[in-house]
């Protein structure tokens, strides 16, 4: 896949965007899986390239893209991140996948609010990014494909776990989906967030079939 043209951001810009999305900024993405555990627990995702086609179609099809959308939006037009929020409530396809969203929203919101004194509150968690960032002036291409890229990294830490994997084939699928990640934040920036549409079926079958699942370690 061809790669789109390479982002500028100021290093103090991008210093913080490292900081929010790094897996020490306190929103709990360690503890969610987002289905994927079920998915290992059935077999469906085994080994390597089974787990990067899931994270793949997930980043392309399924919450990836439509967050990438909803965060691009909040971060143009911050006053209106109430009703970009409403959007992302209602695009989760069960009660976990809305917990997740929900809950590292709150936790972004809150931490952020306290360091960067950012009026942040009850946001789901890709709006309150989109938030902060247009509030703090960061290059929405450049945080749209930083979110995408932490996504696929605490997928693929779920699958290092479960599978389970080794490190070096872990990062070798973060890094081959990084190219992904660019490609869908920039197509994010002419997304329309009142016709975003999934189709990541099993994935969010997984997700529902998580909630009754007998034996896990992730919220989701």
């Amino acid at each position: 896949m061809a790669t789109d043209a390479p982002m500028a951001i100021a290093t103090e810009d991008l210093l913080t965007l490292l900081q929010w999305l790094s897996p020490s900024y306190p929103v709990g993405a360690f503890s969610y899986s987002h289905g994927l555990e079920q998915a290992i627990e059935t077999g469906q995702v085994r080994d390597a390239a089974s787990l990067q086609g899931w994270i793949a179609d997930v980043l392309e099809h399924g919450a990836g893209a439509s967050d990438a959308i909803l965060l691009v939006a909040a971060h143009a037009d911050p006053a209106a991140a109430d009703r970009f929020d409403a959007t992302a409530r209602a695009l989760a396809s069960s009660a976990e996948r809305l917990k997740e969203t929900d809950l590292q929203g709150a936790a972004f919101c809150n931490i952020t609010r306290a360091v960067w004194d950012l009026p942040l509150a009850g946001l789901t968690y890709p709006v309150a990014v989109g938030t902060a960032a247009g509030l703090r002036g960061l290059a929405p291409d450049a945080v749209a494909a930083a979110y995408l890229h932490a996504f696929a990294s605490t997928l693929a830490s779920v699958g290092m776990r479960l599978v389970p994997l080794g490190q070096t084939d872990g990062q070798r699928i973060i890094r081959a989906l990084a190219p992904l990640c660019q490609h869908i934040a920039a197509d994010s920036l002419h997304g329309d967030p009142d016709r975003i549409g999934t189709s990541t079926f099993l994935a969010d079958i997984a997700a529902m079939r998580h909630e009754t699942q007998y034996s896990r370690i992730f919220r989701t």
